[in-house]
């Protein structure tokens, strides 16, 4: 879309994480010899720790196999500064620029100061398939263009202000870029300093002249030796990855030791404040969230599950420890294929996938399963919004993303299009109905499709019922609705016959009843004058 409409000749700036530019990366590495008419930006989130990731990639290298070029942000003013200066380069250059932030620096706040941004010209495209239709004839062309390009662009890295050298102790010099220049600062003040903000096309020239400045030269960055390995090619000697690891975040103190470790004149004292001692808290789903039920009867039933990126991927962990595969955003249904085919299933094999994500990714899978007559079951967990990104609304949520309304496609309508014979659309709040619908999908001869359509408690608004209680007495702690994992069901003070008792918390139970169903006492009853209609 934003090539399209860079093309077109409208700025536009596409915003995704590491992983989503490997979705996007067939028309970013095209884009690259297609140039645009305008402005094209795309911002790649990076995830050194893993913190919400499935892998901790380097797009940095991206930028150096599509050739286009890379500024690193090192912190909030730069973040706004290289937005538009990516634009700019975008435009002289004719080519998308990656502009690449990582969770820290995402996750920054600072002072920015903002500064004029000159306009774009009228939006108008202007036919040119030899430039834009990248037939093999034209290609051939285009990539001696790109070549081309990047030799100018190299001589802009050089002479660019946003490399820069700071010339301090010259017993040592330390190349770095991003989040990682303010930790080396914070611990080795006196360092000299290159901090790239252009690091594609590597400066190689100006790398040669820091170095011939110092006695010593190290690299300080976050996961691979992007930096050094280049460095390294240009025939420069260089440390780094010897002292620092090549997966998670570094920090102050992680900087800190690494050139401890080298042999280097020690970091200034830092202060330490002793963290509070803290309860372990693994990540749960939400008290309500509809995704449970579906995964608790899938279990029950040994079904293999292929599951997909959501929050529902959490049921992967205790106590519902529901799901066996998880690779990458669409892949659920693709690898159930897969799984069912190879004959190596011990249950029947379901593919679990949420509604936007379907939508987004799921549909040539589900339409390969029916093609090739694979015995599949696929459940669809439409909750009505994008949960685990924030709430967004996608084409099946009735509203665009501002809140608009706007047509809502029919899941059930589209898997019948799709060749789909047998669907069915289940409240999973209704235990009973969800165990029942899975063992009829699961025993069809084709493909099946179970729809669960309970929207999301948390967003775009809080769904609250009336909440619940345990009644004093009436526990006989058979711990059955501990096999939920929702977080408002917690261990009381009370035993009964050597095992723990259960309580719920009203203030943050929705009142959906799959605990209720699941109480062989009955024991779980309303809570007296309370009210969590929302």
């Amino acid at each position: 879309m934003t090539l399209g409409a860079a093309m077109g000749g409208a700025r536009a700036l596409a915003a995704m994480k590491h992983v989503g530019l490997n979705v996007a990366a067939d028309t970013f590495m095209t884009a690259a010899y297609t140039g645009a008419r305008a402005g094209l930006v795309v911002v790649s989130a990076d995830d050194p720790g893993m913190h919400s990731s499935q892998n901790e990639q380097d797009n940095r290298f991206f930028a150096r196999f599509a050739g286009v070029p890379l500024l690193e942000p090192a912190d909030s003013q730069e973040a706004y500064a290289f937005t538009l200066l990516a634009f700019e380069l975008a435009e002289r250059f004719d080519v998308p620029v990656l502009l690449r932030s990582t969770t820290r620096v995402s996750h920054a706040r600072g002072v920015v100061h903002r500064a004029p941004a000159a306009g774009p010209p009228a939006p108008r495209f202007e036919r040119a398939p030899e430039k834009f239709v990248m037939l093999p004839g034209y290609a051939r062309d285009r990539h001696r263009a790109l070549l081309e390009r990047l030799a100018a662009l190299e001589r802009e890295a050089e002479a660019s202000a946003q490399n820069r050298v700071e010339l301090r102790d010259r017993r040592f010099g330390i190349v770095t870029s991003g989040i990682v220049y303010h930790y080396v600062r914070e611990v080795m003040p006196e360092a000299s300093v290159l901090k790239l903000g252009l690091s594609h096309p590597f400066p190689a020239g100006l790398v040669r002249r820091f170095a011939a400045e110092v006695e010593r030269l190290v690299v300080v960055e976050e996961l691979e030796p992007y930096l050094e390995d280049a460095i390294r090619a240009a025939g420069v000697p260089v440390e780094g990855k010897a002292y620092f690891s090549r997966t998670g975040e570094l920090s102050p103190d992680l900087v800190a030791r690494g050139l401890e470790r080298a042999g280097w004149p020690a970091p200034a004292p830092r202060p330490r404040h002793a963290a509070p001692p803290t309860a372990g808290r693994p990540p749960v789903l939400c008290p309500g969230c509809p995704h449970v039920t579906p995964y608790l009867a899938l279990r029950q039933m040994g079904a293999v599950v292929s599951g997909d990126i959501g929050c529902y991927t959490l049921a992967a962990m205790e106590p519902l420890r529901a799901m066996d595969t998880t690779v990458a955003m669409g892949s659920s249904i693709g690898m159930a294929i897969g799984l069912a085919r190879s004959g190596g299933a011990s249950g029947p094999v379901v593919a679990t996938i949420g509604d936007s994500t379907f939508l987004h990714a799921g549909l040539p899978a589900l339409a390969d399963a029916v093609y090739n007559g694979t015995r599949v079951t696929v459940v669809i967990l439409d909750n009505a919004t994008t949960a685990m990104t924030g709430g967004q609304a996608h084409p099946a949520a009735g509203v665009t993303i501002r809140g608009d309304a706007a047509p809502t496609v029919d899941l059930r309508a589209l898997c019948r299009a799709l060749g789909v014979g047998w669907v069915k659309v289940v409240d999973p709040y209704d235990l009973a109905g969800i165990r029942l619908a899975l063992a009829e999908a699961v025993a069809q001869p084709g493909v099946s499709v179970v729809i669960t359509n309970r929207p999301c408690v948390e967003m775009p608004v809080k769904v609250r019922d009336h909440p619940f209680t345990v009644a004093d007495g009436a526990c006989i702690a058979c711990q059955a609705c501990m096999n939920l994992g929702c977080p408002s069901i917690t261990w009381s003070s009370g035993w009964h016959e050597g095992r723990r008792k259960v309580q719920i918390d009203a203030v943050t139970c929705t009142g959906c009843t799959v605990c209720v169903q699941t109480c062989v006492p009955g024991a779980i009853v309303p809570a007296p004058g309370r009210s969590g209609k929302a």
